[in-house]
């Protein structure tokens, strides 16, 4: 093989929207190159790098890239640009591809503009980046700034083929939360009736509507609720998600006292709790819950209290509405903040 053969590498050219479906795909077949950037192609479409032309996905084309650079992270990209190892020591460890929004933590980095730049060059598919800051608010508002591109914070992320649009400058989004987003889709089954107390855009919603189940999601945001309801439209759910905008405890309490809505006779088989302070609206959680039905519970919870405070708190509050608790799972699902873990626990209710 000559030394250009070798230089030789392939990609796929596609509409920038397809991105991560089309990466998905391409890592089931075993074809994306992990090694390479995805890289602009022209004003609407990517490039994304191949090991081998692909037999199974479908693609715009496929074109060579001879002699491209190996730039494998961030760290190569802004060695480029003649950041120190101390700079590089100070450099975001953890940011993540939303759409077409890249979100970092910037922490400590220096010179956050060229941060920006650099993962807009690492990451083709994407037209803007944004410095992650905290969650406010009653209506859980993000704080973010800009660093770097076109500005448009407004996207569709596709995630295991659930869409979500949303404006990351308006409304939360927890990359970290996406293997829970996804087993959700999983645990439920056609049918089952579920609660969402805490639908924000549609988080959970939207995957459990589209593995057949029917949906209360209550949201009391206007942002995101607006949001709620275009995903659900831009899903084919809308005929399995009854949005509402507002308190979720006069929700249950009007399905209650009315025997509508809800599972029909004001309870539900399902209630997903999404919220990290949830366990202050356990009360209104297991009087909407029927017999037997399972109550899935997220919490904020400091490292020394994992699972011993949510299971407690859970336990408590079925002893107070006379009612058993089975535990049926627990989980870690990340880091919230020093010494803090988000941790979720599964129980059925008798």
């Amino acid at each position: 093989m000559s030394e250009r053969d070798a230089d030789r590498r392939f990609a796929v050219v596609v509409a920038k929207p397809r991105t991560q479906a089309v990466i998905d795909a391409l890592r089931e077949e075993g074809v994306y190159d992990d090694d390479r950037s995805v890289r602009s192609w022209d004003g609407d479409s990517v490039a994304i790098p191949v090991t081998d032309p692909p037999q199974s996905v479908e693609v715009r084309e496929v074109v060579e890239q001879v002699g491209e650079p190996r730039l494998r992270g961030l760290e190569d990209h802004l060695r480029e640009r003649g950041w120190t190892d101390d700079e590089l020591d100070a450099a975001p460890s953890s940011w993540a591809v939303v759409g077409s929004v890249v979100l970092v933590k910037l922490g400590d980095s220096p010179r956050p503009e060229e941060v920006g730049e650099a993962l807009l060059a690492l990451h083709g598919e994407a037209d803007t980046v944004l410095a992650r800051g905290g969650i406010d608010g009653a209506h859980r508002e993000p704080d973010v700034t800009f660093l770097a591109g076109e500005g448009d914070t407004e996207t569709i992320h596709t995630e295991h083929g659930t869409k979500y649009a949303l404006d990351l400058a308006e409304v939360m989004f927890s990359p970290g939360n996406e293997a829970e987003r996804v087993r959700m889709g999983k645990t439920v089954e056609e049918g089952e009736t579920v609660l969402d107390m805490f639908a924000g855009i549609g988080y959970f919603t939207l995957p459990m509507a589209r593995a057949g189940a029917s949906v209360t999601a209550i949201e009391r945001n206007p942002t995101a609720f607006r949001y709620l309801v275009e995903n659900a439209m831009l899903n084919d759910v809308s005929e399995r998600v009854t949005p509402y905008r507002a308190d979720c405890r006069d929700v249950i309490r009007e399905g209650l006292s009315s025997g509508e809505g809800l599972g029909g006779d004001g309870r539900v088989d399902r209630v997903m709790m999404g919220y990290y302070e949830a366990h202050e609206y356990l009360d209104s959680a297991l009087s909407a819950l029927s017999p037997g039905g399972v109550v899935h519970v997220h919490e904020a919870t400091p490292d020394d209290l994992v699972f011993e405070r949510p299971i407690g708190r859970l336990e408590a509050a079925a002893a107070d509405a006379d009612r058993s608790v089975e535990i049926l799972d627990t989980r870690r699902v990340k880091g919230y903040s020093e010494g803090v873990a988000h941790v979720v626990v599964d129980a059925r209710i008798e």
